[in-house]
């Protein structure tokens, strides 16, 4: 079940964002589409734990209803979409399915070991600022988040080289931007090395890994 689900003007929604590319990660040996549905689903579990928001799977892959807990908003995007282009019609679309949302958090469906502090780091930061970033390693951000509607001037993606500057060069000012910790994404079969066994959490992905490559 979805804990701590939150509701009324105040409200804060976290978007999974999943798309076809994400299947791409796949190590050698492992399906790619047991990859993708098992980083999402671990990606999903931990926004779902966390209290006072509300979980929304954002997707353009096809057949994910058994990843979230019932009850989940769940919103379908063209796979097609990339770039900024992406992010704005994903932001739009969770306004419209979740109205009563007045911050999100677009969240790529990639980070199935993301800390659920960083994500809380990234509402605090709303605070201050128009729009927020989780800088992704190597390049791009692991998540964005704005306050509702989003921004039009916010003109960047989840896989922009320096999102953080794209921002901050189309902000009417530049406290409008703000941007917290970093973290990783599993963007290509090589990035596995970073997740930590130490970790709680993933355990979907965890599993597929130590069994996938003894097909």
């Amino acid at each position: 079940m979805v804990t701590g689900q939150a509701s009324g003007e105040d409200a804060r929604l976290v978007a999974v964002l999943v798309m076809p590319t994400m299947a791409g990660a796949a190590p050698p040996g492992v399906d790619p589409g047991d990859f993708l549905a098992a980083v999402a689903e671990d990606t999903c579990e931990l926004v779902a734990g966390l209290d006072f928001v509300t979980p929304v799977l954002v997707t353009g892959v096809p057949g994910l209803e058994e990843i979230v807990w019932p009850g989940t908003p769940i919103v379908e995007i063209d796979p097609e979409l990339s770039g900024s282009a992406l992010t704005e019609a994903a932001f739009t679309a969770v306004s419209a399915a979740v109205p009563y949302g007045r911050q999100a958090v677009l969240l790529s469906g990639d980070a199935p070991d993301l800390p659920a502090l960083l994500i809380g780091k990234l509402f605090r930061a709303l605070g201050r600022a128009q729009v927020a970033v989780c800088p992704a390693v190597g390049g791009g951000a692991v998540a964005i988040a704005a306050h509702l509607p989003y921004p039009e001037w916010a003109r960047t993606g989840l896989d922009d080289p320096d999102p953080v500057r794209s921002l901050r060069d189309s902000a009417p000012g530049r406290r409008m931007v703000a941007t917290g910790p970093g973290w990783h994404r599993l963007r290509a079969p090589g990035d596995i090395g970073w997740l930590d066994p130490g970790l709680e959490g993933w355990e979907n992905t965890r599993d597929l890994l130590a069994t996938g490559h003894h097909r």
